[in-house]
C-alpha cells in the first residue's frame, strides 16, 4: 500500500462530493491532504484509509497542531473538514465528536483592535484589470465576500432598492438580499453592469479558478495583503450609521471602556444588539456571535 493511500483516499471524496463554494472546496481539499501526510510522516500511522480514520486519530492531529501553536478557530476550522470526510465514508462516530472531546478550547470572537482597511488611490491605480477593481469595490460598498463580488451577477442581483445575491454566489449557499441605500452604491452598480453586461465580474474567457489567480497575483502587487478588511470597515461604518455611534472595538481604541455604554439607544436609532443582528444578515452570518469579530463588544 502506498504512502499515500489516505491521501489518495481524501482527494476522491473531495473530487466526487463539490459541497460549498469553490474556496471552501478549495480549503477542504489543501487541510485534507495536508493531515494526511502529517498522520502518516509526522504521527507514524501507517497504512490509513479514508474509512479505518478513528477519534484518535483526529484527537492526535489536535495535539499536534496545538504544539503547533495555531489558534483555535484554525484547529476548529480544520477539525471541521475531518468531520465532513469521517461523514462521508459513513464514520459517524468520528464525524460526532466534539471540540469539548478534543480538547480544543473556545474560540475568542472579540476583537480587541479594528482590522477595517481602506483603499489608497495609490493601490488601487495599480490594480490594472477593471473586473477586479470593480469587485473590489463590491467588497467596500456592499461588505460582499471576495468569492460574491466575483461571481454576483449585477443584471440579476440589482432589483431597485435591494441586491438580492443568489445561493450559487454565497458561502454555504445561503441567499441574502441587502439594501442599496446611498447614491454611490447604484452608481457602483451602474459601472459594473456596464462593464460585465449580463455576466459576472469574472471574464468570459476565464474560469473562476483562472480568474481567482490573477487577482490574487494584481492585489500582491498592490500590496493589499487582507481584502477581508473591507469587510470589517462595512461593518463598522453601519454599525454607526445604524447606532449613531463607532462601533465598541473603535471606541475601545479611543477611550476608557468604563465610561462606555454600547447597550444604550442614541438619538432614536437602532440598540446595539438589533444593529447586529442586522450586519450579521447583511455579511452572510447565521450567528449574531460573529458581529464580535468585526465590531468588538
Amino acid at each position: 500500500m502506498s504512502n499515500n493511500t489516505l491521501r489518495h483516499d481524501w482527494i476522491k471524496l473531495c473530487s466526487r462530493n463539490r459541497d460549498g463554494s469553490h474556496a471552501t472546496q478549495a480549503a477542504r481539499r489543501a487541510v485534507l491532504k495536508q493531515a494526511a501526510n502529517q498522520l502518516q510522516r509526522e504521527l507514524g500511522f501507517r497504512n490509513l484509509r479514508a474509512n479505518s480514520i478513528a477519534q484518535r486519530h483526529i484527537a492526535a492531529l489536535v495535539r499536534h497542531w496545538q504544539t503547533e501553536q495555531l489558534t483555535a478557530g484554525t484547529i476548529k476550522n480544520r477539525v471541521a473538514h475531518l468531520r465532513w470526510a469521517a461523514e462521508k465514508v459513513a464514520k459517524f462516530g468520528v464525524a460526532g465528536i466534539t471540540n469539548e472531546q478534543l480538547g480544543i478550547e473556545k474560540r475568542r470572537y472579540a476583537a480587541k483592535e479594528s482590522k477595517a482597511i481602506s483603499l489608497s488611490k495609490a493601490q488601487m491605480d495599480k490594480i490594472t484589470d477593471p473586473h477586479i477593481q470593480l469587485s473590489l469595490r463590491l467588497q467596500e460598498q456592499f461588505g460582499l465576500r471576495r468569492e460574491e463580488s466575483l461571481k454576483l451577477i449585477v443584471n440579476q442581483a440589482w432589483q431597485g432598492d435591494r441586491l438580492i445575491l443568489q445561493a450559487s454566489w454565497t458561502k454555504g449557499g445561503r441567499p441574502r438580499e441587502l439594501e442599496v441605500r446611498m447614491p454611490e452604491q447604484r452608481e457602483l452598480l451602474n459601472q459594473v453592469r456596464a462593464l460585465t453586461g449580463k455576466g459576472s465580474l469574472i471574464p468570459a474567457q476565464r474560469s473562476y479558478i483562472q480568474h481567482l489567480k490573477i487577482y490574487e497575483r494584481q492585489l500582491s502587487t498592490a500590496r493589499i495583503s487582507r481584502a477581508h478588511g473591507l469587510r470589517h470597515a462595512y461593518a463598522q461604518a453601519r454599525y454607526q450609521e445604524l447606532t449613531g455611534r463607532p462601533a465598541p472595538v473603535l471606541l475601545r481604541m479611543q477611550l476608557n471602556d468604563a465610561n462606555i455604554n454600547c447597550k444604550t439607544v442614541m438619538n432614536g436609532k437602532l440598540s446595539d444588539a438589533d444593529a447586529r443582528q442586522l450586519i450579521s444578515r447583511e455579511l452572510g452570518h447565521e450567528r449574531v456571535q460573529i458581529t464580535t469579530i468585526y465590531l468588538g463588544r
